[in-house]
């Protein structure tokens, strides 16, 4: 058993003061607020449910500034893509791992507890695949256990290169797997993380997106491996929703949800381009959002439609996808920024006539985080999973600031380093801003990249 006391916290009924807060074995055992710290206990500030980080690829983190040089020719999502693949095609799984615990650290670092690993990069570098079909999946589990992040791993199903099963191309072989490959890589990943991971962890699927998988694929994985979570990506480009329209006779999202058992266990990545009818009927669903606002950004995709989900009670978590910036604070501030310079409006993202917009942002996430990846936490209750973050409410950002504005300030004044301690499923990673395994991680990472830049 471990304690901590904080001067006050967030409970799903509001703020308390003075709250002594117990946990064993990963799960908060114990609550009681204006009571006095005892010998022992760590003590902390301002203490909230920590968020989980939905979506990421981890290992586009290590090409972070090398694709925003504008190449002759309309730049696009898909240009992106290709200078991805060309990155992609030289890591080595001693890289990945070692990519992967930097993320995972600076995720810790700035708030998330978790992460939901949508993980495509499979095999070896000529397509075959290792002799450990799950080599890649290994290294993403070992990188969260040095680190001690909740991890729910999310192995993707990425079988063809577009809508109609078009044969992959080049670059992305080290990514295609049938489904009988597909469906014993996912069997060895859950009992790897069986065997070797913390309880709270867990491994779902990830049917990479409409395009790169098939109809009859998609339903015969569901049956397979549909118990946890399933992660999709969904109507993030244009030109995507147009291939699928022309191909499968419905917009993707239109389609997905008359065509599939899309239920609270579903995560929708992007989901940017949806009409009205169809953001409705997504949030009806009960499957969550999975917004990415700073990638969303970064690759040009555009907006949600975020003020009629809201209003329709969708859910909703945020994640940090290519990781070309890790920022809980940047994350939530850029989602509400996106609908503000499209409506020309402010405070957005408030279901109903009034609120706190930071509250309605840190709050949807944390909970909607949480169901995306089959996680217990995203509130401070007893029994939930002990998934925590503690900030510094006397930083300049925050200290002018009544409790009922703290979270307005966290989101649209504050930046990550307010953060001084997390836990994760109850594994205190983060202490006075720093991850505890910081050095080592860093020192591995470097050593890494020297070596992937001398190959590129």
């Amino acid at each position: 058993m471990t304690a901590l006391f904080a001067k006050r916290a967030l409970l799903p009924g509001g703020w308390a003061e003075n709250l002594r807060l117990e946990i064993e074995c990963g799960h908060i055992s114990t609550l009681a607020a204006d009571g006095m710290a005892q010998p022992g206990d760590t003590q902390v500030d301002t203490l909230l449910p920590a968020l989980a980080n939905l979506h990421s690829h981890a290992f586009q983190r290590a090409m972070a500034g090398m694709t925003e040089y504008r190449m002759a020719g309309r730049d696009s999502f898909w240009t992106w893509r290709d200078l991805m693949y060309r990155f992609t095609a030289q890591l080595s799984p001693e890289q990945i791992e070692a990519i992967a615990a930097l993320v995972y650290l600076e995720m810790q670092e700035a708030g998330y507890a978790s992460v939901g690993e949508f993980h495509y990069l499979h095999h070896q570098k000529d397509g075959s695949a290792y002799d450990n079909l799950a080599e890649h999946s290994d290294r993403i589990m070992a990188a969260a256990l040095e680190t001690g992040i909740g991890l729910t791993h999310l192995p993707v199903l990425y079988s063809y290169a577009g809508v109609g099963e078009k044969p992959l191309e080049s670059g992305q072989a080290r990514f295609g797997n049938d489904m009988s490959r597909f469906c014993r890589l996912v069997d060895q990943a859950k009992a790897h993380a069986a065997g070797q991971l913390p309880a709270d962890c867990r491994v779902g699927i990830a049917p990479h997106s409409l395009r790169a998988t098939s109809p009859r694929d998609l339903e015969d994985v569901l049956q397979a491996h549909g118990e946890g979570p399933v992660h999709i990506h969904i109507a993030e480009q244009p030109k995507e929703v147009q291939e699928v329209l022309e191909g499968m006779s419905a917009r993707p999202v239109e389609w997905l949800l008359e065509n599939a058992p899309v239920d609270a266990h579903w995560c929708l990545i992007h989901a940017t381009h949806m009409t009205d009818e169809e953001t409705r009927n997504m949030a009806a669903s009960g499957a969550v959002a999975g917004l990415c606002p700073v990638t969303e950004a970064n690759l040009g995709d555009g907006p949600f439609n975020g003020a009629t989900y809201l209003q329709a009670g969708g859910a909703f978590g945020v994640g940090s996808d290519s990781n070309v910036l890790i920022s809980l604070t940047e994350e939530l501030r850029t989602l509400e920024y996106s609908q503000r310079l499209r409506d020309l409006s402010r405070n957005v993202l408030v279901p109903g006539s009034e609120g706190s917009v930071g509250q309605t942002l840190y709050c949807g996430a944390a909970a909607g985080g949480a169901q995306a990846l089959g996680r217990k936490s995203g509130r401070i209750e007893t029994g939930q999973l002990a998934d925590l973050v503690a900030i510094d409410s006397q930083d300049p950002a925050l200290c002018a600031l009544q409790p009922e504005q703290i979270l307005d300030g966290l989101v649209f004044a504050a930046k990550d380093h307010v953060v001084t301690d997390l836990w994760s499923g109850g594994r205190h990673m983060v202490r006075d801003g720093s991850h505890i395994a910081r050095d080592s991680i860093l020192k591995q990472y470097r050593k890494a990249i020297e070596e992937l830049v001398d190959s590129l």
